[in-house]
């Protein structure tokens, strides 16, 4: 593998790990920009599964709530499931640069909703009715970008749950994602033992980052900090449209 290929993985994971550990954004999310720019989308998703996984892991135990949070939103993450098959299905019949740009459209309103996100939380009824199709557009969008956070991190912010239920139910959907996205895209040829070695490899400059990133969380202003990568988010996903119109 090219040396300039290898530090274009271990930068997306340093940066991933980073803003995951400073700010708690979605570890695919910040690292599928860098390597769809410096790979191409398809190359790079089989590369965010197994640190995601880990990541979400050490999560989901440090949150508790597990058995109750999977009770309460069940529909929501089952639905995740053909709408992440369908998305693998389309992923596989489009070009990569045009997978490319629909994840820079993703990472534009999710920056954008994040950013500015007002209102009042919605009613738990409505909440229900929401729940299965904000999982099905969720696996969708994830299956056609890798990005995992639309639109169900708006969906669960708009719930106003508390901190440690908010971060448990959304990572199971992250990790239920990753799961579905590992055996589909193992199918369609993409996951292949290469990749699986890069990743495990690639958890040392995840760990070193997460590490860095919670340290800086520390000693600054979060809410400063969070709209800062936002922002990069948003800028990521303007040159990845741009890269698709002027292809």
């Amino acid at each position: 593998m090219p040396i300039e290929t290898i530090a274009i993985i271990a930068c997306a994971y340093f940066v991933a790990a980073f803003v995951k550990g400073a700010t708690g954004l979605g570890f695919s999310t910040s690292a599928l920009p860098i390597l769809a720019l410096g790979l191409g989308l398809k190359a790079g998703m089989p590369l965010v599964i197994i640190p995601s996984l880990v990541s979400n892991s050490i999560i989901m135990v440090q949150a508790g709530h597990f058995r109750e949070t999977v009770s309460r939103f069940w529909p929501m993450f089952l639905a995740t499931i053909p709408g992440l098959l369908i998305g693998l299905a389309v992923l596989e019949m489009v070009d990569s640069i045009l997978a490319g740009a629909v994840l820079g459209l993703v990472l534009m309103n999710y920056g954008a909703i994040t950013l500015f996100r007002h209102g009042k939380p919605i009613s738990d009824t409505i909440a229900r009715r929401l729940a299965p199709i904000s999982g099905f557009a969720t696996g969708l969008v994830n299956g056609i970008t890798g990005s995992q956070v639309m639109p169900v991190l708006p969906f669960l912010l708009s719930m106003r749950l508390d901190p440690k239920r908010f971060i448990q139910a959304i990572n199971i959907s992250f990790s239920l994602s990753s799961i579905v996205m590992a055996i589909g895209l193992s199918r369609m040829g993409m996951m292949t033992l290469e990749t699986v070695w890069i990743s495990l490899a690639g958890l040392v400059p995840v760990y070193i980052g997460t590490k860095l990133g919670t340290a800086v969380r520390n000693r600054m202003d979060a809410e400063t900090f969070r709209k800062v990568v936002l922002i990069m988010l948003i800028i990521f996903g303007v040159i990845l449209i741009g890269k698709f119109v002027s292809s």
